[in-house]
């Protein structure tokens, strides 16, 4: 293989290395730059942080030549380490002076600013009383089992000894009051919070409560965005965790959740076949232009297995293992597509209630969580 065609293998091989001070690959960190043949040899700039030690440095270099190598490159690699800024002093230098940027936009348009106006003004980061860590569960597109990993990681959760809370954020389609077996009313204390409800020793909430379960959820966006809020920072919460089963996408709902309190984790539920993971790798660029820390990937319906043990890749094979290692981040675990575990959210409880191999996988689910996202140390 030639150097100009060993150009396309960078990003391959980037995507697997592991920045030492971030959450994600080199190459999404924006690490390798320039990338040139010359006299026969593969070149490009690698970009460190002033903060990176000479062992990091040379360990991050090692390693791309490594993946470079076991992608079949065999040619000369000739990598030049930079630090921050280094380049941008030297263009500067060679050009003329340029007009000041203009002033830096959104991550995603409409998040704060003028298009804010209308629905009450910008939401404001508020700090959750009651709830020491946030996760999310979030997907691409419908239909992928968010839901069911969100119910059975709570009570996984719950399960490992933490104080848990489910918050149904999905306004159009809840499901946590079915998938839960539970039901409103929601009683509002004097202070006018809304007290969970408690299913399986989880405290839960949902616009299921609130909303006939026969009544069609018919609100425009600021609507929407109101009873997130709501359900979120207007709840009398008390707990280690909370876990927020997102609707699927990235609109309205999900932007003022991230807009509006810390975010510790999120989880991206996707199965394996293109259309689910093209969704899916929505969902996690969402995160990453948001600085939400991604935790990593559940792939669900990953196979059926057969009656004599083998499996059965019905949706295709493999499809969240290549995207966790495409965005350098974890594969959680394979979810394998079970009757068992569609009629326990059909009946309402919970598969990771029982003892079998679904809820092993689950208490997997949740173990990685917990060690992730640990609880804040207690004050002294």
């Amino acid at each position: 293989m030639n150097a100009e065609n060993a150009i396309s293998l960078l990003e391959p091989a980037a995507t697997k290395v592991r920045d030492p001070l971030g959450n994600s690959s080199i190459w999404l960190a924006g690490m390798v730059q320039r990338p040139r043949v010359a006299e026969g040899a593969l070149r490009f700039d690698l970009v460190f942080k002033r903060e990176y030690t000479k062992e990091q440095r040379h360990t991050v270099t090692d390693a791309l030549i490594s993946e470079l190598r076991s992608l079949g490159y065999a040619g000369d690699v000739v990598p030049f380490p930079r630090l921050e800024g280094s380049i941008a002093a030297e263009k500067k230098a060679q050009q003329p002076p340029t007009p000041p940027p203009p002033p830096k936009s959104d991550p995603v348009p409409g998040m704060t600013g003028k298009g804010m106006g209308p629905h009450g003004g910008p939401v404001q980061k508020q700090p959750l009383v009651g709830v020491k860590r946030l996760i999310v569960v979030a997907s691409g597109k419908g239909g992928v089992g968010k839901s069911t990993v969100s119910t059975n990681l709570a009570v996984a959760l719950s399960r490992k000894g933490f104080r848990v809370g489910l918050l149904d954020a999905d306004v159009y389609g809840p499901s946590l009051p079915k998938m839960m077996h539970t039901q409103g009313p929601v009683y509002v204390t004097e202070d006018e919070k809304m007290v969970p409800i408690m299913a399986h020793g989880i405290q839960c909430l949902s616009v299921g409560f609130i909303v006939p379960e026969e009544e069609a959820v018919i609100w425009r966006g600021p609507m929407v965005m109101d009873m997130v809020r709501r359900l979120l920072q207007r709840a009398a919460w008390d707990v280690d965790y909370l876990v927020v089963d997102l609707p699927p996408g990235t609109g309205d709902a999900q932007l003022t959740l991230i807009q509006g309190s810390e975010i510790h984790g999120a989880v991206v539920v996707t199965t394996p076949q293109d259309v689910a993971l093209a969704d899916a790798i929505r969902g996690v660029t969402m995160f990453r232009k948001l600085d939400v820390p991604l935790l990593g990937i559940v792939e669900n319906m990953a196979y059926y297995e057969l009656p004599d043990g083998t499996r059965d890749y019905v949706f295709g094979r493999g499809g969240g293992r290549r995207m966790a290692d495409k965005y350098g981040v974890d594969l959680l675990v394979e979810l394998p597509l079970r009757s068992a575990l569609r009629q326990s959210g059909d009946d309402g409880v919970p598969a990771a209630l029982g003892d079998d191999s679904t809820a092993k996988l689950f208490a997997s689910l949740a173990e990685q969580v917990a060690t992730k996202v640990p609880l804040p140390a207690d004050p002294a």
